[in-house]
């Protein structure tokens, strides 16, 4: 098929570059020249592991191409694509500025019958809306039909999931226009889930919401075992065997962040309020998770480890290993106050330093680990970074000053650190 794909985002870019890779003509429209220059030269705007490679592969076969132009990416097009932000609003709201305009702008551009499909992430009956939009300024004599298709991408495994996820949500109102939009993904041979446009847009909203559900309830059970001298990981274990509960998504620490969990999250509390139904559970969820991105520097500041010029060293920035998404990363609550604190803080992280930098641009950074550890007094593990993980304890004896580390993620075993005379606080192990 061909394809249009207004914004090149990570939705939007990695939602191209697959669908490319799976043998259809594909379009990306954003309307940055720099960003398209650079992706016209091979080169990705985001870290997504294999996605660069594959983006060159489709753009040297002709399947793949970058434009700033709407009628290049609009017109002639079996499919069109609706990837852009949706950024948290006042309020908790989803901010849908972004989705409105590419409607307009298809509308004002297209000469043909459209399907236009919704790939972010929106609140029940915008697709409704994008709808209306476009059949407002497009002719009277174009046929348009909106589409849900919400994405369920891990960043880091996007690849993976695009092709091996475990099903695709397709929703609408007039089915031919349902069944093309199958047919796109017929090659994928993952299952389909053919829907309703309110069904399809809320699956998403409640997929994300229960997944932040199983955190901060795991994180919650953390702090039980702290206070009881039980083992979160061992606690863990014994539920995820329960087929009914699953071992994903239980694993302790200081909370989710990124650019889902938690505005998706807020903006179904803000829905449901809309609605007239108080979500009580889901507001106990996002303040779990905000306390929760406090538990590193309370354990600092009770074992008296921070004092003004402690040179503080802070590993990983990212939210999640193998991103360099830095959004609602815990390392920026950690790092506003170990600043407010006086700390010499040095910040390590192998991909994720540059969008850290938009938030912090007079930190020191370094990816070496080597050189974030030297003589520093104590460290705080916010990734879970290979390079960290993998590291042996005696490293951190070696280079530290003061072997004091506070692991946000469980990385290591507390019997490990211990035997190598290694101050050492985690998550829910006592």
């Amino acid at each position: 098929m061909n394809i249009g794909i207004a914004g090149t985002g990570y939705v939007g870019l990695v939602t191209g570059v697959c669908l490319s890779e799976a043998g259809h003509h594909v379009t990306c429209l954003d309307v940055s020249p720099e960003k398209i220059a650079l992706m016209k030269s091979g080169k990705s705007p985001i870290y997504e592991p294999g996605l660069e490679e594959m983006m060159q592969r489709n753009q040297a076969a002709g399947r793949l191409t970058f434009t700033t132009e709407k009628t290049e990416a609009y017109r002639g097009k079996d499919i069109l694509f609706i990837a852009v932000g949706t950024p948290e609003g006042e309020n908790g709201h989803a901010d849908l500025s972004f989705v409105k305009k590419v409607a307009e702008e298809i509308g004002d551009t297209i000469q043909d019958d459209a399907i236009v499909v919704t790939k972010s992430t929106v609140p029940v009956g915008t697709n409704d809306q994008v709808e209306a939009i476009i059949r407002e300024r497009a002719a009277s004599n174009i046929q348009v039909h909106a589409v849900s298709n919400p994405e369920f991408l891990r960043e880091g495994n996007a690849i993976h999931d695009s092709f091996h996820g475990d099903r695709i949500v397709i929703g609408g109102h007039h089915q031919p226009a349902v069944d093309k939009v199958a047919e796109c993904f017929s090659s994928f041979g993952i299952p389909i889930v053919k829907t309703d446009t309110k069904s399809a847009e809320l699956i998403k909203y409640a997929s994300n919401a229960f997944l932040a559900t199983k955190i901060s309830f795991i994180n919650e059970i953390a702090n039980i075992c702290e206070l009881t001298g039980a083992n979160v990981e061992e606690v863990a274990e014994g539920m995820g065997l329960d087929k009914r509960i699953g071992s994903q998504f239980l694993k302790a620490g200081i909370g989710f962040g990124g650019s889902c969990f938690p505005k998706d999250t807020k903006a179904l509390t803000t829905m449901s309020a809309e609605a007239g139904y108080e979500f009580r559970m889901l507001n106990a969820v996002l303040e779990v998770n905000e306390l929760q991105h406090n538990k590193l520097l309370e354990k600092a500041d009770a074992e008296n480890a921070i004092e003004k010029g402690v040179k503080a060293a802070v590993l990983g920035l990212a939210f999640k290993p193998n991103t360099d998404d830095t959004r609602e990363s815990p390392a920026i609550r950690l790092i506003e106050e170990l600043q407010n604190r006086g700390a010499d803080i040095i910040a390590y992280d192998p991909i994720a330093t540059e969008k850290m930098k938009e938030v912090f641009p007079d930190l020191t950074y370094t990816d070496s680990l080597e050189t974030a550890l030297q003589d520093a007094e104590t460290a705080f593990i916010i990734t879970d970074w290979a390079q960290i993980k993998e590291t042996d304890p005696s490293y951190f004896k070696e280079k530290m000053k003061r072997p004091v580390i506070f692991d946000g993620r469980n990385c290591f075993t507390v019997s490990d650190m211990k035997k190598h005379g290694i101050d050492y606080h985690s998550i829910g192990r006592g």
